[in-house]
């Protein structure tokens, strides 16, 4: 396997690299950050949401966790650079920053020697990428002489796509709306102050605080036509989020159907293409339930309503941020092979 490089350390850093090393993907040759190694280490084993990791040291230019070497090689925010991936013999740098969603920030790592650019964000255009690939809807579709730079598109897209592809699959799709209920992240405010989109401005942990939605654009890239759009709503909880989905559907069903269907997507004696990516709750469950679920999509079996045949409601639960860096990691693992 050739060498994976995690450039930006934060909550998808880390959890990628929780989720590389637990499922035995790979171990990053290297780490890189604009923050100091003893405070990323010492994050890494001590996470709110997913408790403790032992056996992690660290040195100035270096982490050792699990009796695993990995170089660190701290970036100047004031002079910011990127490491020599070249020199570093990197193969595939996993890019966790949200910076790299444009072309030219993305080709910066293969002009400095990648062979390859996994993006953890969704790209501002197509053209900005040469792929975006969702695991268990269209990874097969990964041509490692053409895509140098893929992007895997946002946790919620990577939670709507399963319900949408078995929702076509079972009775099409005409059009539809989604909301997003998500749990608060870096890009808002933790106290009242003014921030770039006006209604982060209010404390993350003390309001319900309308978002937009992106994951509708990066569906169309998937499914070209596909007429569907959403918002999001971010909630006080560290994580765990949840997506409804409504749509009118061309042929007429039920819930039973539909349940039987994710179900069978589901179900690894089947092994389809979403075994592993989507799962299924059969009772009632809230938020905690999902919290350090590797799926991408956990479809609420209780809540999936049918009116008239043809208006379809599915709830779908993901953890936002180990949900997501669990597709990532197996990415960044076939990439690097």
């Amino acid at each position: 396997m050739g060498k994976v490089a995690i450039h930006g350390f934060g909550r998808i850093g880390r959890s990628l690299l929780k989720a590389a090393l637990r499922d035995k993907l790979f171990v990053p040759s290297s780490v890189s950050d604009i923050k100091d190694a003893a405070t990323l280490g010492a994050l890494f084993a001590a996470d709110s949401n997913y408790g403790l990791w032992p056996g992690v040291k660290a040195t100035e230019s270096s982490f050792t966790i699990n009796d695993h070497p990995i170089a660190y090689h701290k970036i100047d925010v004031k002079q910011p650079d990127l490491p020599d991936w070249g020199k570093l013999g990197v193969d595939v740098v996993v890019d966790c920053t949200g910076r790299a969603t444009r072309r030219e920030g993305a080709e910066a790592h293969l002009k400095k020697g990648a062979k390859r650019v996994l993006i953890s964000a969704p790209s501002k255009t197509r053209e900005d990428c040469d792929i975006l690939i969702l695991r268990g809807i269209n990874d097969q579709e990964y041509d490692p002489a053409r895509h140098k730079i893929v992007s895997m598109a946002s946790c919620t897209t990577n939670a709507l796509a399963p319900v949408c592809k078995v929702l076509l699959d079972t009775c099409g799709i005409k059009h539809g709306l989604f909301s997003t209920v998500h749990a608060y992240t870096n890009t808002q405010s933790l106290t009242d102050q003014p921030m770039a989109d006006r209604r982060d401005s209010w404390a993350a942990t003390e309001n319900l605080i309308p978002a937009s939605s992106g994951a509708a654009r990066a569906l169309a890239w998937i499914w070209p036509g596909l007429k569907i759009t959403g918002k999001a709503y971010r909630v006080p909880v560290r994580t765990g989020s949840i997506a409804e989905v409504n749509v009118v559907v061309e042929r007429p069903t039920d819930a039973k159907t539909l349940n039987e269907a994710f179900r069978a997507a589901a179900n690894p004696k089947n092994k389809g293409p979403l075994v592993g990516v989507m799962d299924v709750l059969e009772e009632e469950w809230a938020s905690s339930r999902i919290v350090g679920d590797p799926h991408s999509s956990i479809i609420d079996l209780p809540l999936t309503t049918v009116q008239e045949g043809t208006l379809v409601s599915v709830a779908a639960w993901y953890d936002n941020e180990m949900g997501y860096a669990t597709r990532l990691a197996e990415m960044a693992g076939k990439l690097a092979k």
